[in-house]
This record gives structure tokens, sequence and C-alpha cells, in this order.
């Protein structure tokens, strides 16, 4: 009998004694119950919190990003291991008509000389710093000191720019321009030390720069600085952006400036504790997790204007507002909960994707709609019994605008349900065809700060000298001889000429490229100790055991043709007999990284649209309940992924993670939207159809509203001078605009035209707000 019992009370808690939000609710009944103790935890975390203020900060490395994401990711970071790489350093790109002038030419070596004793340089290349063998055993300079004749000048540079392999990506053809390359201290100049290394590169830039000298900077750290500078920028704008708009439209929502500043109170205290939070768990923002406290932002503006509608409109129905807030938690609490329930699935579904960065976005995601949620039953409460005592009076019914679309939605819903529904199934399935056609897409410039002059400068120089960026291939040697032997030599020509095929003559350096050199009799050794220690261990390890071939290609490079020349080349090297050999570069990891990172979030955006729906359906107890969610929260993903295949903007990294918060968030309204539905069926006993209009006037405005703030609140991030980030606000807009069709004309079409189908969920035993004070809650008004 005991353990009939046991089973019975089981039951009785899966189903009746279970609310749709778990239980989680109960923390708002705590606070309602204890508001002292939770007003000085709040209080405690606050301040907890905001002393980690100070500290916030962006950290602008794209390999956080990238890290862990599998083969590429490694293949790089061991070949930075071991040679060292080109991704690090500053280009100075110097361009003069009188380039020839020997006075000129004196103050460009002079800048390069400079250059080369910054405190944070760790070596310079150019043709001033490049020596050559003097066939005594010796060395002398590439560029001869004390030139006197224009002549001379350019018949020095033209034979470096046309025979020296390392100087034919540095000079332009045109003997107009010359490329200096700083080597980068990685100790001196990680974390703050960047920003200093840039400030004196800039005042040295400028001592030298005349009418006859123009002297530009670029190359990846000050691509990163400048991302850096975009980032805090767009930071402090949105998030100034999203409060100021998000109380203009609660103000013009409740038509009262004290309930705005209510509905923006928590959101407030809500971002603070996400921003401390991401600092206290990570130590500083990645480009990924800065975006989470725009959605923090948002979301608590969202909850809370859906929370206090519902106070009010307990208020406005005679309800004392005491009660009315304790109603309202219990009423609206659960679906709240739920709500958070299926945006922290959107958000952990994530955490399985390759990529540190997606793993650290994911987790700052979640904490975000966690801290979300325990400040709606928190601070909201308690604010809003505190604002009571204070005198806050009973605003006017909301504004008019916000019910505009209600009517037109119930009319249609009435009169042409199954029409409706018919053509929302087959859109949906029509918009699978692009779900299916669409592919992942990587470009570096989408990154980049837009109007960068430093990728400006990076296109000059591919204009120029034909693109700096590189790309390596890392050739283990069999002879283990430091000077290189003859064996290892044949098999490292072989690389270079394979990739040489590929980019272009002149295009490549490795110890092969020295043949000008050797073929008049300097021995490999010599010509290797000519270039330096620095340059040598570019080419070929301390040990011998390992040799570097490096390519140039253009800055700016379409993914998918460097996905094919990377194809290409492993290829033709496994042919060739060097089946060990590993292409790879920074350029090559963030493609294949991007590719392999999307492909999985599209199988993880797949994931979280099941499980949340299936949540729904457990949280409801009701198959119906899943089934009715399915095309209305199916329908602003696959128009959204429509929209980039039609755009030919493709599956980027944000963009998928765009989709899968934007869905976690849009299945909020419909949460809300059945929560109502069902309580006004089985609690206040209307048929079918009235619940569905009860429930389409009663909080159809807030779904409008918060809709609305959600959009606008977000809408700026569609600004953003990081391209990835303002895509990610245009999707993320577009989703939500989707999804507010979807809740109000699709969901109640669904519902009108399947009467009989959906009669039994007006028996529903499972709870939709606590038992004890169900009574408590007036009628509904059809």
């Amino acid at each position: 009998m005991r353990q009939k019992s046991l089973i019975a009370r089981l039951q009785r808690i899966l189903t009746l004694e279970r609310s749709i939000g778990f239980g989680l609710e109960y923390l708002g009944l705590a606070t309602l119950r204890f508001p002292r103790i939770m007003a000085l935890c709040v209080l405690a975390f606050t301040l907890l919190c905001a002393f980690q203020l100070p500290k916030a900060n962006v950290d602008g490395n794209l390999l956080r990003v990238y890290a862990n994401s599998g083969h590429y990711f490694d293949a790089y970071q061991r070949l930075a291991d071991t040679f060292g790489t080109f991704e690090n350093d500053i280009y100075v790109l110097v361009h003069s008509d009188q380039l020839t002038d020997p006075t000129v030419l004196e103050q460009v070596r002079n800048l390069a000389f400079d250059l080369e004793l910054n405190d944070f340089a760790d070596g310079t290349m150019s043709p001033f710093t490049l020596r050559k063998p003097d066939g005594t055993g010796g060395s002398m300079p590439a560029v001869p000191e004390g030139m006197t004749d224009k002549a001379h000048v350019a018949n020095a540079l033209a034979d470096l720019q046309q025979n020296d392999p390392m100087m034919r990506n540095l000079i332009t053809p045109d003997l107009t321009g010359v490329v200096l390359i700083m080597f980068p201290n990685s100790e001196l100049s990680k974390d703050g030390g960047t920003k200093e290394m840039l400030a004196s590169l800039r005042a040295l830039a400028a001592q030298y720069q005349s009418a006859n000298l123009q002297i530009e900077l670029t190359g990846p750290p000050i691509w990163t600085s400048e991302m850096l500078d975009a980032a805090v920028n767009d930071q402090i704008k949105f998030t100034i952006y999203g409060f100021t708009i998000g109380s203009l439209i609660a103000f013009f929502a409740l038509r009262s400036f004290f309930g705005a500043i209510l509905v923006a109170t928590t959101p407030l205290i809500a971002v603070i504790w996400s921003i401390g939070s991401v600092i206290m768990m990570f130590g500083s923002f990645s480009f990924l997790t800065i975006i989470v406290t725009t959605l923090v932002v948002v979301m608590a503006f969202a909850e809370s204007m859906f929370f206090i509608f519902n106070w009010l409109a307990n208020w406005r129905d005679g309800m004392d507002p005491y009660d009315a807030v304790d109603a309202t938690l219990r009423l609206v609490g659960p679906a709240t909960a739920l709500t958070t329930l299926t945006t922290l699935v959107a958000f952990t579904s994530l955490y399985f994707s390759p990529g540190r960065g997606v793993e650290e976005f994911s987790i700052a995601g979640a904490v975000g709609s966690a801290i979300m949620f325990i400040c709606m039953m928190t601070v909201l409460p308690v604010l809003l019994r505190t604002a009571l005592r204070l005198g806050f009076k009973l605003p006017r019914s909301p504004n008019f605008a916000l019910n505009a679309p209600i009517p037109v939605a119930w009319k249609l819903a009435r009169k042409y349900g199954r029409p409706l529904t018919v053509l929302s199934a087959i859109t949906v399935i029509l918009l699978f065809i692009p779900f299916f056609l669409i592919e992942p897409r990587f470009a570096l410039e989408d990154f980049m700060a837009k109007n960068s002059t430093a990728m400006q400068t990076a296109e000059e120089i591919d204009t120029g000298v034909g693109g700096v960026a590189p790309i390596y291939v890392r050739v283990p040697l069999q002879e283990n001889d430091p000077d290189i032997g003859p064996g290892d030599f044949e098999m490292i020509r072989t690389v270079h000429q394979i990739l040489e095929h590929e980019l272009g003559v002149n295009k490549v350096i490795s110890a092969a490229s020295m043949s000008n050199y050797t073929q008049s009799g300097f021995s490999r050794a010599q010509v290797l100790d000519a270039v330096g220690p620095f340059m040598r261990r570019r080419f070929v390890t301390d040990d011998g055991s390992q040799a570097l071939v490096t390519g140039f290609m253009p800055t700016i490079l379409k993914s998918g043709k460097l996905a094919d020349l990377v194809d290409r080349l492993e290829t033709k090297i496994r042919a060739a007999g060097i089946p060990n050999a590993e292409v790879g570069g920074f350029r090559v990891m963030t493609t294949f990284a991007t590719d392999d990172i999307v492909r999985s979030l599209q199988i993880s955006l797949a994931i979280s649209v099941l499980i949340n729906i299936l949540l729904i359906g457990l949280a409801f107890q009701s198959l119906r309940i899943a089934l009715v969610s399915i095309l209305p929260n199916l329908f602003p993903i696959l128009g959204t992924e429509a929209y980039l295949w039609f755009s030919g903007s493709g599956l980027q990294l944000t963009t998928v993670i765009a989709l899968t918060i934007a869905f976690g968030i849009a299945v909020n309204d419909t949460i809300h939207f059945l929560a109502h539905y069902v309580h006004s069926r089985r609690d206040h006993q209307h048929n079918h159809e009235e619940a569905v209009k009860n429930t389409l006037f009663r909080i159809g405005g807030a779904i409008v509203a918060t809709t609305v703030i959600l959009c606008t609140g977000t809408v700026i991030v569609a600004f953003s001078e990081l391209p990835q980030v303002a895509l990610f606000g245009t999707l993320f807009v577009l989703s939500l605009a989707l999804a507010l069709i979807g809740d109000l004309f699709m969901l109640p079409a669904i519902l009108m035209s399947g009467r009989k189908f959906f009669n039994p969920l007006g028996r529903l035993r499972v709870r939709l707000g606590d038992r004890a004070h169900r009574q408590a809650i007036p009628s509904e008004k059809t």
C-alpha cells in the first residue's frame, strides 16, 4: 500500500502538483515571504558585481574564439609554436613618388632602423635590414649605403625586387612603395601592451610623415585594435540605447513615467549582474560574449513588461494592488520560468559545438538567462510593493496603438482560420528548401571594423605587391641537418614549386627560394646565416627536423576559394610523396574551423528546436500543445535562413548563434499565449473560441510591446561597426518580427481551425499558477 501511495504521490507531483514552470516560480514566492532577506541578498550580489565593472574589458584575440575547434586549430598552434608566424606582424607601408631619390631613400632607411630599435620589436624585415653574402664568408647590406645617384638607387631596388625572394613581396614593381615588417615581442605586446606598442609606432610614423613620404600601418594587431575600439563603442551605445528605447516604449505603452521606471529597474540590475558574472567567470569579454549584455537587457525589459502588464490588468479588474502582485507572480511566474528554460536550452545547445568562443558564449548566455529570471523573481516583486507604499497610482489603460493589430488578428483567425493554417503549413514546408541549400561562409573582412583604415592599407599592399597574407606548409625533414641536406632540399623545393604554381611566380619564400645566391657559389649555410637567426628560424628549425614553406595571398580572399586552394595543395603534396606535410595558417584555420563550427551549430539549432518543443509539451503535459507550437516557432527561424540564402550572406558564425538564441526568445510569447489560453479554458470555464479571443485581447498588447522592445532594443546592433555583430542584430530583429507574425496570426488561426482537436486542453491537470491563490484571481472578461 505504501508503495502504491508513493507512486500516486509522485504522479500527483508530476501532474496536478507541478506547475508549467516546474516550481521555479517559488523563488518569487519566497521573495514575498521573506522580502528583507531577499532584498539584502540582492543588494549584496549587486555590490559584488558592481565592483567588477571597472575591470570590464574585451579580449580581441580571435584565437580565443577558435580555440579547441579541431584539427586546423591544432595545426595552426603547432605551426606557431615551431616557427612563429607572420600573423601578428606589423606592416608599415611607405609610399613615395620620389623613393629612388637618395635623400628620400635614406629617410626610409632611418625609419626602418628606428623600427628595428623599437622597444616592442623582436626583429624587422625590410630592404635595409636584409643582407646578402659578400663572397668572403661574410655579408653586406642588400641596399648599399651612401648612394648619391637616382639611377643607382633604382638599380639596387629593382635588383632586389626582381631577384630576392623575400623582397619581391615588399617592393612595388614601379619602385614607389616599400613594405617594412616589424615582428612584435609577444611578451611585451600581449594584453595592454598592444595599445602601447601601436601608440609608439604611430608616433614614430608621424615623425617621418611628410609631403614626400606617406606612411600607413596595418596588420592583425591593428585590425584587432580597431575591432576592440568598435566593440567597446558598440557596447556603450547598445547599453545606453537599449535602456533609453526600452524605457520610452514602456512609457508609451503604460502611459506612466513611474511605470516606465519600474519596467527599467529590473533590466538595469540584470545587466550589472551579467557583466559582473562574465568578468568573474572569464576575466574579460570576447567578441561573442559581449553580445550577451545586450540580450540580457532586452530580455529583461520584455519579461518585465509582461509582468507589469498583467499586474496592472489585475489591478484594473478590481483586485487589491498588493494582492495583484502576488496573483501575477503566481500566474505569470510559471510561464516566465518555462520561457527561461527554453532560452537556457537554446544557449546550452551551443555548448557542444567546437570552439572556446562558442563555449564561453553558451555559458555566459545561460548565466545571463538565469540572472534575468532571478531578477524577475526577486527584484521586481519587492520593487512593485515598495512603489505602492510610496504612493504609486494606477496608470491609464495601455496605449491603444499596442492593441491595433489585435482585432485584425482575431477577425482573420475567426473567419479564415483553416485557410491561414494551410497557408502557414505550406509556407513553412517551402522554407525548408533554402534551409537545406544554404552553405557556411567565412570572410576575414566580416570580423574587421567597417571603414577600417588598416584594412584599406592591406588592400593597397595587395594591389601593390600582390598580397602579404601568409599560407604555410610545414614539411617534416628526414636528414635532421640545420643547413638542410640535399634530399630534404629537394623535398622543400617540390613543395615550394607546388605552392608557387597555385599562388604565382615570386609569391613563395622558403629555403629553396635562395637559388640565385646558391647558384652564385654560396653554400646554403652561408645564405641561411646571412638572413639572420630570426628569419632563419622562419625557414628551418634549429635541429633541422622541420622546414617551412610560406606563400603570400591577397588579404581579401573568399572562403570558398581558399578552401579549394587548400584542397588542391593537399592533394598535390600527397601525390608528390610527402604525406606528412601540413597546410596551415590563420586564414586556413578560421575558414575550416568556421565551417566545422557552423555545421555543428546547425545541428545544435535543430536539437534546440526539438528539445524546446518537447519541453513545452512536457511542461503542459500535452502533445497537442507541443504540436500547436511547431509552425509559429519554425516560421521565424526558417524565414530568417531563407533571407540569408536569398541575400547570399550564407551561414556565418554569428548568424547561427543569432538564429538559435532568437528561437529561444521567440518561443517566450508562444508560451505566455498558450498559458493564458489554457488558464482561461480550465480555470474560468471559457469555451474554446472565448478562450482564444480572451487570450488575444488580454495579452496581445503585451506581446506587441515586448516584441517592439526586443526589436528596437536590438536594432541598434545592426548598425555596429563590426559586420558580424551588425548581421547578428539584423537577423535577431528579423527573427523576432517573424515570430510576432507567428504568435499573433498563425497561432490563433491554428487554434481556431482545430476546435475539436484542442477541446481536451480545458482538462489539463498541470498547474498554470499556484493553487492556493487561484481563487484570488478574478474572472477574466472576454
